[in-house]
């Protein structure tokens, strides 16, 4: 009967891979700290032994030296309570994830609008009230670049009127959203 009673408490103990595993998923948050710049480190809430651990770290060049102290934040990470720490990382790489997204969505259809001559149309369909006008003689500076040869200046402005646009659309939408 001893061996009944001993197998529950067992049981509620992570088992030695599950803790390897939360480990390394703390030193690897360790290692997105170091990878940060020093405006980005100082908006985080961290111990100051961690704070200058991770300082330390960015100063290291040498490899070994840099493995060593990565595994000393990694242990100093177990004695923090990490998930804040974690959900900022995950909220600036959420951040700049969208931010990617939106630049290559922008690049999309600036491509598009070169390529295709109903392009135009459906970029106003998506995005209304849009100066269309402008658009038309962005596109057509564009091309006449292109044909002469010359500066991406236009190719640079038209760029810049798309992510205008779809950026004031997604303000649009994110209000409509909060009615």
């Amino acid at each position: 009967m001893a061996n009944v009673t001993e197998q529950p408490e067992e049981q509620e103990r992570p088992s030695k891979s599950q803790r390897k595993r939360d480990m390394a998923a703390l030193q690897d948050v360790g290692t997105e700290l170091v990878m940060l710049n020093a405006d980005q480190l100082a908006q985080i809430d961290l111990p100051e032994r961690l704070f200058e651990a991770i300082v330390d770290a960015q100063r290291i060049r040498d490899f070994e030296g840099r493995r060593r102290q990565m595994q000393f934040i990694g242990k100093l990470m177990r004695e923090i309570d990490a998930t804040p720490i974690r959900e900022k990382l995950d909220l600036w790489s959420g951040a700049a994830r969208a931010g990617t997204a939106q630049q290559k969505l922008i690049e999309r259809w600036r491509d598009r609008l070169l390529a295709e001559d109903t392009a135009l149309t459906l970029f106003a369909a998506d995005y209304a009230g849009c100066d269309l006008q402008h658009l038309r003689s962005l596109i057509a500076s564009v091309k006449r670049d292109r044909a002469l040869n010359r500066a991406p200046k236009n190719y640079r402005e038209l760029f810049r009127a798309l992510r205008n646009i779809v950026a004031a659309e997604r303000e649009t939408r994110g209000e409509r959203r909060e009615e």
